[in-house]
């Protein structure tokens, strides 16, 4: 297999890595040399292992893998910017989703290079005097990476060339792909169990893997293969398998060992555990707090150890942090009036170097559902002002207009720098007035006294402020996620550097998600433990929800605690389908939609239908969209370029792909 072994058999990796022990960090160093030969040695076993870390950057952050795990589902559709990359993958009829237009191939291009590095350092970590709670770092990015294959595309290769879970260092054309079954009994579950018994409570470096990132993998992958060998809902898997487990274990006795493994995680926490609130998670000046169990880490302050090219321009290539770019309406076209008499437009709100406000790719949108339902509740739940931009304030003080003190927006009303030029309403009200087609920004001709907006946003009597209804929310415009944005410390007085690679680390695995990882599999059948049951562990994180400290939108300090009514309004009975919206509300727009929706087999049912109205300015007419969702469809195809490189034949080439496709 060409497409990873040749890669493996050049040098294994385009960076190596030292290990520096007195400044506890992850220290990058430039071996464009790295050899077969070099991983026999200590420090070249070393290397290998942090690579791994650095190798995160290749998929996590990557806004192509971000596409692929979001688009398509409850969560995401395709902007007006949307092209090749994202029109197939929505499943709404705007193109056929093929090997050659899927962005799961991001994953399948970085998966086994890695694989092969973490067996490199384990074939040769002992004969060089590593520890085993140093290989165990290895185990858990080898089961890590093979748990993100198995849910991506089905059964996929153990044996890259030299044999089952051998180090590769030749290239190889020729391959054959395991079961779902044989990649979680023999790679995911062992090397989880015995990173478990070796890893350590607290990172040996920041941000090291620790027992808790590695139980929190292995109970996502016992719940995943529980559903699988559940399969409610008849979904073909491939290569064909029978629903069968080889350890002789049934689902129910997988659900119940994901809850367990999660309920040790979350009695023995370690250095983790919950921020106070849900704002200060996402939060860019708290980033690598103790709720981030696992990211893949970028810094402010050199170009090279980044990884990507955050400085001044990037054009959205791994390993750099651009997934925001693409979850971003073009805001910037917003103007208001420098004169309260005629209107003498001024670009009021621009990029900048902001969570919320930065780099716009528009080509992916929230339907209207995200706010109208998994974000009904605006004023208890917290989670909406914590996870989207959906006020737009102006930054015109940090730019050439900042000699203009006040400008003038809906209705001629004054504005100044920092107040809202666009506010997505909580909820519809039936007085917003949108403009009308040939109505122009010209005050005192009787048909646009309101100043009606050029983004076709409209206006409320009194408010200064141009407004969008929830049903007004469009493929042109709507909620940007304000989570993932960029942030940095450099900006002074300016706009910053919004059009660079993010210098934030992105989060990949949370503590948060272990109470949904137990309440799922106690939902699915497995026995709680007193006190723990799935409501009780929904509402652990429900009552977080609740307790506000900053209003974000607004910009001001809110002091409310409002988790006695979430609470209160838990369902008694909690269903997978109540658990599924939980998890949005947690981690929206983080890259785990689509493989929520596939293991629980809910794909078609949370997101075969969605609204949202029009790619132009000023549609503000909701459409119901349909997708086609078929069982098949649950599996990724396997890179087309994958399949070139093979030297098989047609029969077996067409074998290796699966079947959809």
């Amino acid at each position: 297999m060409e497409k990873f072994h040749s890669k493996i058999a050049s040098g294994v990796l385009i960076l190596a890595i030292s290990l520096v022990g007195c400044t506890n960090i992850l220290e990058e160093t430039d071996r464009q040399g790295y050899t077969p030969e070099y991983f026999k040695t200590k420090a070249g076993v070393e290397s290998g292992i942090t690579s791994l870390y650095a190798n995160l950057r290749y998929y996590w952050g990557n806004g192509y893998w971000l596409i692929a795990n979001e688009t398509g589902t409850d969560e995401y559709t395709y902007g007006h910017g949307g092209n090749n990359n994202d029109l197939p993958i929505d499943m709404s009829g705007q193109g056929e989703l093929n090997a050659t237009n899927c962005r799961a191939d991001v994953l399948w291009n970085t998966a086994f290079s890695d694989i092969n590095t973490a067996c490199g350092v384990l074939e040769n970590g002992e004969q060089a005097g590593i520890a085993e709670s140093l290989l165990s770092e290895a185990r858990f990015f080898r089961a890590y990476d093979y748990f993100q294959l198995v849910q991506t595309f089905g059964g996929v290769p153990l044996d890259l060339g030299s044999g089952e879970l051998k180090f590769n260092t030749k290239p190889s054309r020729i391959a054959v792909r395991n079961t779902v079954p044989e990649v979680y009994t023999k790679a995911v579950f062992p090397d989880l169990l015995k990173a478990i018994e070796s890893l350590p409570e607290v990172g040996r470096v920041t941000g090291g893997v620790t027992k808790t990132a590695a139980r929190l993998i292995l109970a996502k992958a016992y719940l995943t293969y529980g559903w699988w060998l559940e399969n409610p809902n008849n979904i073909p898997t491939y290569p064909k398998a029978d629903r069968t487990d080889p350890d002789g274990h049934n689902a129910q006795w997988y659900f119940q060992q994901a809850y367990d493994v999660a309920m040790t995680a979350i009695k023995n926490p370690g250095a983790f555990g919950l921020q106070k609130t849900f704002y200060l998670v996402n939060l860019g000046s708290n980033d690598r707090n103790n709720e981030i169990v696992l990211y893949a880490d970028h810094n402010e302050n050199n170009n090279y150890y980044d990884g990507g090219t955050n400085f001044d321009w990037a054009n959205g290539n791994a390993p750099g942090n651009f997934a925001r770019w693409m979850c971003r309406w073009d805001y910037t076209f917003l103007e208001s009036s420098t004169s309260p008499t005629s209107w003498t437009s001024a670009r009021t709100v621009q990029r900048e170097a902001v969570q919320g406000k930065d780099r716009p790719w528009k080509q992916m949108a929230t339907p209207i559902e995200v706010s109208t339902k998994t974000f009904a509740d605006k004023t208890h739940d917290s989670r909406y002002d914590g996870t989207f931009a959906y006020q737009f304030r102006g930054n015109w003080n940090r730019t050439s207009l900042a000699s203009t003190t006040t400008m003038y927006n809906a209705n001629f009303l004054p504005i100044q720098a920092g107040d809202s030029v666009l506010t997505f309403l909580d909820e519809d009200d039936p007085n917003v007035i949108y403009p009308k087609a040939g109505e122009v920004n010209v005050a005192g001709t009787g048909k646009t006294a309101a100043g009606y907006s050029n983004v076709g946003a409209g206006v409320l009597p009194g408010r200064a402020d141009y407004v969008i209804n929830p049903s007004g929310i469009s493929r042109y415009a709507y909620l940007n996620n304000w989570k993932n944005g960029i942030y940095r410390t450099d900006n002074g007085a300016t706009l910053g550097r919004p059009n660079g690679d993010s210098p934030r680390p992105y989060p990949i695995l949370k503590f948060s998600e272990l109470y949904l990882i137990a309440a799922e599999a106690a939902v699915k059948g497995a026995t709680p433990q007193g006190g723990y049951s799935a409501r009780d562990l929904v509402n652990v994180l429900r009552a977080r929800a609740g307790v506000w400290t900053y209003d974000n939108n607004r910009q001001r300090t809110k002091i409310a605690d409002h988790s006695a009514e979430m609470m209160a309004k838990t369902p008694s009975t909690i269903t997978v389908d109540y658990i599924l919206d939980e998890r949005s509300r947690e981690f929206f727009g983080e890259g785990y939609r689509w493989l929520d929706l596939v293991r629980t087999q809910m794909w078609a049912a949370k997101a075969g239908t969605y609204s949202i109205c029009g790619t132009q300015a000023g549609d503000h007419t909701p459409q119901i969209v349909t997708r086609t969702i078929t069982p098949e469809k649950y599996l990724r195809p396997i890179p087309q370029g994958q399949i070139d490189a093979l030297q098989m034949t047609p029969e077996e080439k067409s074998a290796f792909q699966n079947p959809s496709y």
